[in-house]
């Protein structure tokens, strides 16, 4: 039996990235992987190629809708949607390949099977062929990852009822899609097959689409989703669905009594469930607290040597939670200081505008007693956003009224997942609106935007 001194059940974004970590802290790892390609739902079926179709679609609109207001004649502009899926496929394949070559590199030891607690520091590794191993490892990491939820009365098909995995590779465009859930994956997702031609409607439980993100940026996302075309019932639940001569008849239950919607695909797309039931833990005594892994504040199971991360454990289910999870286990496992500010992650949603945001709301922030200072600029009034023709959004500085620390921020507009970051690093080293001032950003960049919003809190913004 091979013993390792650090073994990872789950390949995806947590998993591998403390595979590595752990690897160059000069520790013997192991990596099991169910799935025939590393990086689990993120690279495979998930953040990459739903990026990549979303890159590819935004194009194809504003190839077919906004060149001209550039100056440039597009006529014509038509639909190659296989070859849009080979691109995104061949991403997915680069990206899964080089994890392969970065364990070579690192010297992780790759098991290709189901990896299940064996007891101890025991696990048996289930592989495809029917056989099994075992191997031992002193720290043992749970990484399982998630997987779609599936609703009562809706179960996939992977045909007309679909999930997220299915939405990624359809191979003609939908006539009619309804979409259930108005959170990140069901709208990225809509704004996809919207932009491509379908009809799409978005069915949300909630009174707002993004119910985790400030509400004006909410309203605001929901009213330029709407101007692209995206219909919206709030406050509505589906409560059945009925396929027959090729369409699906869906039952909605709203805010106005009971209506039908006719489609030829239902996306449901109202979350993730962690993978509980695949490993053995139940038998191995690993306890679990409403739904995840309970674990303690170094990340630590009920069973001593198991460790849990990513959507298995409490908080936001994202990937790059679970990689700053994955890296901090690694460092305590080699005997040095694991960190992770959970007050400083960011959450995107990828739409046209994108979302995204870090740290508490506005409303969030009242709710905990703070007195703050808001401070807000507008896209409409920045020069390099009139240049991209991406002049809708805006971003919002949420401040300590007090010490004027900053206690989030949220951007709706072009690229703003990229401009995110910057509000990140300003949160993790408790930065205040007037440091983000005194902070000289290029000209014209959309990265002043942000400056301008920091001016704001002192009703100071020079272009606002």
């Amino acid at each position: 039996m091979d013993s390792f001194d650090f073994a990872l059940i789950g390949a995806g974004p947590g998993g591998y990235v403390a595979a590595i970590r752990a690897a160059q802290l000069g520790m013997k790892v192991a990596l099991i992987e169910e799935r025939a390609t590393l990086g689990g739902t993120c690279l495979n079926v998930g953040c990459v190629p739903s990026k990549a179709l979303l890159e590819s679609s935004e194009l194809f609109q504003v190839a077919r809708d906004r060149l001209g207001e550039h100056g440039i004649g597009a006529s014509g502009v038509q639909l190659d949607l296989a070859k849009m899926m080979e691109r995104k496929s061949r991403i997915v394949t680069e990206v899964t390949d080089g994890l392969g070559l970065l364990m070579k590199k690192n010297k992780v030891t790759v098991l290709s099977g189901r990896g299940v607690l064996a007891g101890g520091k025991k696990i048996r590794v289930d592989n495809p062929q029917g056989g099994s191993t075992e191997l031992e490892a002193e720290t043992i990491v749970l990484a399982m990852g998630s997987v779609p939820v599936e609703l009562p009365g809706l179960p996939f098909d992977g045909k007309k009822i679909i999930s997220s995995t299915e939405a990624l590779e359809l191979t003609e465009v939908p006539g009619r899609m309804v979409v259930v859930g108005g959170g990140a994956i069901g709208l990225e997702l809509g704004s996809v097959w919207k932009r491509l031609g379908a009809e799409v409607t978005v069915v949300e439980l909630l009174p707002r689409i993004a119910i985790f993100s400030d509400v004006q940026l909410s309203k605001g996302l929901k009213k330029e989703l709407g101007k692209q075309g995206i219909e919206f019932l709030l406050e509505s639940k589906v409560t059945a669905a009925d396929i027959s001569g090729g369409e699906i008849k869906v039952t909605v239950d709203g805010k106005a009594g009971e209506s039908e919607l006719t489609c030829d695909t239902l996306l449901v797309a109202v979350g993730r469930k962690p993978c509980l039931d695949t490993a053995g833990l139940e038998e191995a005594g690993v306890t679990i607290d409403q739904g995840r892994v309970k674990v303690d504040h170094q990340w630590r199971t009920s069973v001593p040597n198991i460790y849990a991360i990513g959507d298995l454990i409490h908080g936001p289910m994202l990937a790059h939670k679970a990689e700053d999870e994955g890296m901090a286990v690694a460092e305590l496992a080699a005997g040095q200081p694991g960190h992770v500010n959970y007050d400083a992650i960011p959450n995107v949603i990828y739409t046209m505008p994108e979302l995204a945001q870090v740290g508490l709301t506005e409303a969030e922030a009242k709710e905990k007693g703070l007195k703050v200072k808001v401070g807000r600029s507008y896209f409409k009034a920045n020069a390099r956003a009139k240049s991209l023709a991406e002049e809708e959004g805006l971003v919002k500085v949420i401040a300590d009224a007090e010490t004027d620390r900053i206690l989030g921020v949220h951007i709706l507009g072009a690229r703003a997942s990229d401009m995110i970051a910057e509000a990140v690093v300003a949160m993790e080293f408790q930065a205040s609106s007037e440091d983000i001032v005194r902070t000289c950003h290029a000209h014209p960049t959309l990265s002043e935007i942000f400056r301008e919003a920091a001016m704001a809190v002192d009703r100071r913004s020079i272009h606002g």
